[in-house]
């Protein structure tokens, strides 16, 4: 019943990760907006064919054409996306037949996407983007099916143990992090066995990688925590596995060691069922998840857990799947949106405070 992602949108981003030079939005200039503005900060040109009131009867695929042709010329790109909208889709235009009569330089992948695509899952469109890009060549048979399979996984941890779940969930703001930060400091004075799990996904991982990075031997010499991380720079499509190789690499500059790789940034619907058969075979005191915590399945073991999320929706499921704490990093999109290093946390800088770093 409370809004989601969109397809649309999810389309956006995984044509971002292929590394797409200009993304076209076919449809009015509102669609997606936030979305598309967000992506400029990631390089990637976004622009629409700007679909008026007129075109939603007569049809628009004069003004596609015209914008890819316009596209290669002002941007001389190798690789475009065209993504469809609610409109577009409505009306039954004919994208791919614009994309043949502009005939530009650039290879363009063309996405049949609206936002009540399929289920209207935001992973639809995910889908949609590969599916497509197998079609073109672009990306091989095999990633495209493992892709999917990961989607099909993520959506059903939604719709199981996330915000998807069908009723309402009103949004919250989780525990008070500087009180949890404490909590967590006097346990490890005290020699708790703590464990750390990154289990995010794509760019947000910059932002829950930033408690990892935290140098707590300095302050309890005596008490090492385990770090598990999703962090395998093999896995995934080119952008992604450049964020698992920038943070391993900032962890490692820093002094960092991860004791166990779960999986690649895009598996965190498998990886958080590797951590937790890791952490089985070692009695932790407090195992703290950042990222998806949800897609672990926490309620197997018996000690205190927290969990750091980026989603309001999300308290309320992650307290009644076993979490004793949740803690929420807000905007974690659009701080992530970028860069290519670790970005201060607020549970973070809670923890460095404390600290005195």
């Amino acid at each position: 019943m409370h809004p989601r992602p969109s397809p649309i949108a999810a389309s956006l981003y995984t044509l971002r990760d292929m590394n797409a030079d200009v993304i076209i939005l076919h449809g009015p200039h509102g669609c997606c907006f936030r979305t598309g503005r967000l992506l400029e900060n990631d390089g990637v040109r976004v622009v629409t064919t700007s679909m008026s009131e007129n075109d939603f009867i007569f049809g628009a695929s004069e003004k596609l054409e015209e914008t890819l042709l316009k596209v290669d010329e002002m941007f001389s790109p190798k690789l475009v996306g065209v993504v469809g909208t609610c409109v577009s889709m409505i009306i039954g235009e004919d994208m791919k037949e614009a994309v043949k009569n502009a005939n530009i330089n650039a290879k363009v992948i063309t996405v049949e996407s609206h936002g009540g695509l399929g289920e209207g899952d935001n992973t639809e469109g995910a889908i949609a983007v590969l599916n497509a890009a197998s079609k073109e060549g672009i990306i091989p048979t095999s990633e495209m099916e493992r892709q999917n399979k990961m989607l099909q996984l993520a959506t059903q941890i939604e719709k199981t143990r996330g915000m998807a779940q069908g009723g309402y969930i009103k949004p919250s703001y989780g525990d008070n992090k500087v009180k949890v930060a404490k909590f967590l400091l006097n346990e490890l004075e005290k020699g708790a066995k703590i464990a750390l799990v990154l289990n995010a996904k794509k760019e947000t991982s910059y932002l829950f990688s930033d408690i990892l990075k935290i140098p707590f031997e300095k302050h309890f010499p005596k008490n090492k925590v385990t770090i598990l991380a999703n962090l395998d720079e093999n896995i995934g499509l080119p952008r992604i596995r450049q964020h698992a190789t920038n943070i391993k690499k900032e962890l490692s500059e820093n002094g960092i060691s991860i004791d166990n790789i779960t999986g690649g940034l895009d598996e965190y619907p498998i990886s958080g069922k590797v951590a937790i058969e890791i952490l089985k075979d070692e009695k932790f005191d407090i195992i703290v998840v950042a990222g998806v915590p949800h897609a672990l399945p926490i309620e197997e073991i018996e000690t205190i857990k927290i969990a750091v999320t980026d989603g309001p929706r999300l308290v309320e499921p992650l307290k009644k799947l076993g979490y004793n704490h949740v803690v929420t990093e807000l905007d974690a999109h659009a701080k992530t949106l970028g860069t290519d290093r670790i970005v201060p946390s607020d549970f973070g800088d809670a923890l460095k405070a404390l600290m005195d770093f």
